[in-house]
């Protein structure tokens, strides 16, 4: 496991390009609940376990109804341009809700285009993740949040994206619920990140709690179809015994000398002995599937 110096940072995403690194998350002024802004850090060394500088500039226009819980940044490179993937809770719909920032550069600014919450705004909807099918097709999967379903349990959810990103092109697909699997012990659908095997099939990656706290999942698209049937695997890919502490919000890269890593915040809850670290963990394929070494 590599540990690195970025602390005090939650869900991070991890790009490559032009032979920086950088990752992206959830930074906090007063608490990340209400006071979170988007947050990047850069590391020109070339080696994961290199030195992590903060972007001290703000590396986006705030979106006009943008009020609070700016959380889970991710950036995708794109036809030649970035676009974040992230959350806010607006003013407007008075529900958090994800929307697309878009920027000629890793390091923004990153100025939304979606004209507001893409996800549905009588919906509380976090953590949207990008993907691009087989076909070329743009989609958003995204979690649907248990604080606005009446059971408390949240879920999981996918919709098409038109080409530019701006706006949705179905209707979103609700795909299973957080109680799912059988090692879930809370209604959290957290952190999805979509990944393809070697074999072709298409997996995520997703978090919610565990008898030991905050973990990470796995689950397969049944008929390899992202808007379809999602099995759940009965092992975890990472949990608490894997590590000093819990972790989760996920997502998989490789990096350039061709290293698979999963990406996480670990601890889930700052202690008296660590704030949220970023950690990457080494993972390789086995037996369809992605396992921690």
């Amino acid at each position: 496991m590599i540990k690195t110096t970025i602390q005090h940072l939650r869900d991070p995403f991890l790009l490559y390009d032009n032979g920086v690194y950088y990752v992206y998350g959830t930074g906090a002024e007063d608490g990340w609940q209400e006071g979170s802004y988007y947050c990047c850090y850069k590391n020109t060394s070339g080696k994961l376990d290199g030195t992590w500088e903060k972007v001290e500039h703000r590396i986006f226009v705030n979106p006009p109804h943008a009020v609070g819980n700016r959380w889970a940044p991710e950036v995708h490179k794109y036809k030649g341009s970035f676009y974040m993937f992230t959350t806010y809770f607006s003013d407007e719909t008075n529900h958090r809700g994800c929307t697309i920032l878009k920027s000629e550069h890793p390091e923004g600014p990153f100025v939304e285009i979606t004209g507001g919450h893409i996800t549905p705004r009588d919906w509380d909807a976090i953590d949207g993740t990008f993907f691009v099918d087989e076909a070329g097709q743009p989609w958003m999967m995204f979690v649907h949040e248990w604080v606005c379903m009446p059971d408390q349990v949240g879920t999981m959810a996918v919709a098409k994206l038109s080409e530019d990103l701006t706006h949705f092109i179905s209707e979103p697909v609700e795909l299973f619920r957080a109680d799912s699997p059988a090692w879930a012990v809370g209604g959290v659908t957290d952190g999805c990140f979509l990944h393809r095997l070697k074999n072709g099939q298409l997996m995520m990656i997703w978090s919610n709690f565990d008898k030991d706290g905050y973990c990470v999942g796995i689950a397969h698209a049944k008929d390899n179809r992202i808007d379809g049937e999602w099995v759940q695997q009965e092992k975890q890919l990472y949990t608490k015994s894997m590590g000093e502490y819990d972790g989760g919000h996920g997502m998989i890269f490789t990096d350039v000398d061709e290293k698979m890593y999963l990406c996480i915040h670990s601890p889930n809850t700052p202690n008296e002995k660590t704030a949220e670290n970023t950690v990457f963990i080494p993972i390789r394929e086995e037996n369809g599937t992605l396992i921690c070494e």
